[in-house]
């Protein structure tokens, strides 16, 4: 597999551009077509390694141990989208919502997982600071 070249990774405020970004950045930018359906981005297992620099059997295995520890329910981020594949033949296809793209990108180990990470830290630390009063800012309330 290619590694993605380049150490910074301009911050980003949604997630689906995020993803978007992350995907087409390099030497040779990948096509991935991202799913946004129902108000949710959907991706396949093949679709998680491109995003984020692994094999296949990595996000597998990360998945399944996901699901193991119950940290997520299959039924609720799990579904089945048609694609079409290179033969020209149509697959029911697992795709996988934000919820475990996210919990995904904080279990595999790689530099794009890392820079994952650090934009969802990001973004959270951005978000706490927005709702907590001032009063509780120096008190450690968060």
């Amino acid at each position: 597999m290619n590694k993605k070249k380049g150490n910074e990774v301009t911050i980003r405020s949604s997630a689906a551009e995020y993803l978007t970004y992350v995907a087409s950045i390099g030497d040779q930018p990948e096509n991935m077509e991202i799913r946004y359906e129902d108000e949710n981005i959907w991706l396949t297992q093949k679709m998680f390694a491109s995003l984020y620099d692994v094999d296949v059997r990595t996000v597998n295995y990360h998945i399944k141990k996901i699901f193991e520890d119950s940290e997520l329910q299959e039924d609720s981020v799990i579904r089945k989208f048609r694609i079409t594949a290179a033969d020209g033949k149509v697959y029911d296809t697992n795709h996988y919502n934000l919820q475990m793209i996210i919990a995904v990108g904080f279990k595999v180990n790689s530099e794009w997982a890392v820079q994952f990470r650090k934009w969802v830290n990001t973004i959270a630390s951005s978000l706490r600071m927005r709702f907590v009063p001032a009063s509780d800012v120096g008190m450690g309330c968060f």
